[in-house]
């Protein structure tokens, strides 16, 4: 756990053992070398996913989440890594997704949302994140501005999603995050497996 506060231009660590000192040191003296690319899975996520390797002891969790009933799901960077690599390896396999390719993400607030955001991070494809208030209009306006080739939601929008997805000639592939499987919808965890 760690703070950084940014005073008159000078970055001051709070409880910072867990944060490396020598980058805000370069940083504040903006010595900090700027990749010509920069991928956040692989030069961020991956970075810290191999310090968790090395160390000795527990880990801090990469993601915490807690639903409305007290559920919580916690996954480490390596974990973390580990997983958007699989969902990665989903868009690119059975999605079909390359490079540029747009995928439309209406999830609400739970972890494959992260998933998918940082497995589009690994191979290029670019996300539409679309809120789950979004209505039949609203989700075929964005299927036909962005020429999504695929689109992943929930089970209680998937019926929303089959109203309109004719209407688009770029749609392909249909994911459904749900335990319950849909005709003409992937499953993402059947996926995953």
């Amino acid at each position: 756990y760690f703070a950084i506060q940014l005073i008159k231009g000078k970055c001051q660590l709070w409880k910072g053992t867990q944060f490396f000192l020598w980058t805000v040191r370069k940083a504040d003296r903006c010595e900090q070398e700027v990749p010509e690319y920069f991928n956040f899975a692989s030069d961020v996520l991956d970075k810290w996913s191999q310090i968790e390797k090395e160390r000795k002891g527990p880990s801090n969790p990469a993601l915490w989440w807690i639903n409305g009933k007290g559920d919580e799901i916690k996954w480490s960077f390596e974990e973390l890594g580990f997983l958007s690599q699989k969902v990665a390896n989903m868009l690119s396999g059975p999605c079909s997704l390359e490079r540029g390719d747009r995928v439309l993400v209406i999830l609400p607030r739970i972890p494959e949302w992260w998933l998918l955001s940082v497995a589009c991070m690994r191979t290029g494809v670019i996300i539409i994140p679309g809120t789950t208030q979004l209505t039949a209009q609203d989700i075929c306006y964005r299927l036909l501005a962005s020429k999504a080739k695929c689109i992943i939601t929930t089970d209680v929008l998937a019926p929303v999603v089959d109203l309109v997805a004719s209407k688009s000639q770029f749609l392909k592939t249909k994911v459904i995050v749900s335990e319950s499987r849909r005709a003409e919808w992937l499953n993402f965890s059947d996926l995953l497996k």
